[in-house]
């Protein structure tokens, strides 16, 4: 009995170092996007990271064994994760290059609490009126931190709100997918997704596509490598440890979103943004929290 605690907690813990190392992945992609936005069209964006993180999970598929296509692709939940798929990764890239990178990270941790009000409002899952209130509070921290009717307020935060609405809907719908598409497939029809969505998007707008300077093609590079890498790390954490355990750690990359925003694009931590994040923080936490204590 002590031997299976002791191999549960060594496996609690690879799993949480792996999901430290996917947020902290996840927060440098980010950062390479961002700095990449200064001179490519969001579209192009789009289209140079779809293309290299859908190559590198075709890559990883094929060397698994797996066939790139199965018939459950094209089911309803697939199709619904493709339209918020594209919403998330359109405006939370709008996000990353419009506003700072502290604030568009800090807003995307509240998509846990958007996903357990919509797992209760479409799923019918049981969420008590703590936790209820948890995902009120964990809002607030958005709005606090967003500042609507303030002097500082910038329209261009809503595309953050957007982000996160998009991402949420996309974890929803993931719930429902077919357990036939594994997760591999899951990440190269995500960057599929993208890749549609930047030609769309470059479509409608007109946007001429530019060649990229050296810094400019290393940014992207860098963000195709720590994006799939960050994804990778993100299904070890997932399949190692307890869900309970390694989750909260997903947090994380809310300091590191900040960290990165103060110290490579001199962005300021502000009042509001400390608040907003607190609330949001200790909402989602206790959520997690709850859910253990109500499912054990």
């Amino acid at each position: 009995m002590t031997a299976l605690l002791a191999d549960d907690r060594r496996a609690d813990l690879i799993g949480s170092l792996w999901m430290i190392t996917a947020m902290a992945s996840f927060a440098i992609e980010d950062t390479f996007i961002k700095t990449a936005g200064a001179s490519l069209p969001i579209a192009q964006i789009l289209v140079i990271f779809g293309l290299g993180g859908s190559l590198v999970f075709a890559v990883v598929a094929r060397l698994q064994g797996e066939p790139l296509f199965v018939p459950d692709v094209l089911s309803p939940p697939m199709r619904v994760r493709v339209v918020f798929e594209i919403a998330g990764r359109l405006f939370y890239t709008l996000a990353i290059t419009l506003t700072p990178l502290s604030v568009a990270t800090v807003v995307l941790q509240a998509t846990p609490l958007v996903v357990v009000a919509g797992a209760a409002l479409v799923f019918g899952e049981t969420v008590g009126w703590r936790r209820w209130t948890a995902i009120f509070i964990g809002l607030l921290g958005v709005v606090v931190i967003v500042q609507p009717g303030a002097e500082s307020f910038s329209p261009l935060t809503i595309f953050a709100i957007l982000g996160m609405l998009g991402f949420a809907g996309r974890d929803l719908a993931s719930r429902a997918a077919p357990r036939t598409i594994s997760t591999t497939l899951l990440g190269l029809y995500g960057f599929l997704t993208m890749l549609v969505a930047g030609v769309v998007v470059g479509l409608w707008m007109g946007h001429p596509f530019v060649w990229p300077s050296l810094t400019v093609a290393l940014a992207m590079l860098g963000a195709i490598i720590f994006g799939t890498t960050a994804y990778s790390c993100l299904m070890k954490a997932m399949r190692t440890g307890a869900v309970s355990a390694v989750t909260p750690f997903r947090y994380t990359r809310l300091l590191f979103g900040i960290a990165l925003g103060l110290l490579i694009f001199q962005e300021a931590l502000t009042l509001p943004m400390i608040v907003g994040s607190c609330l949001i923080l200790f909402s989602g936490l206790f959520i997690l929290w709850r859910g253990k204590r109500v499912s054990g």
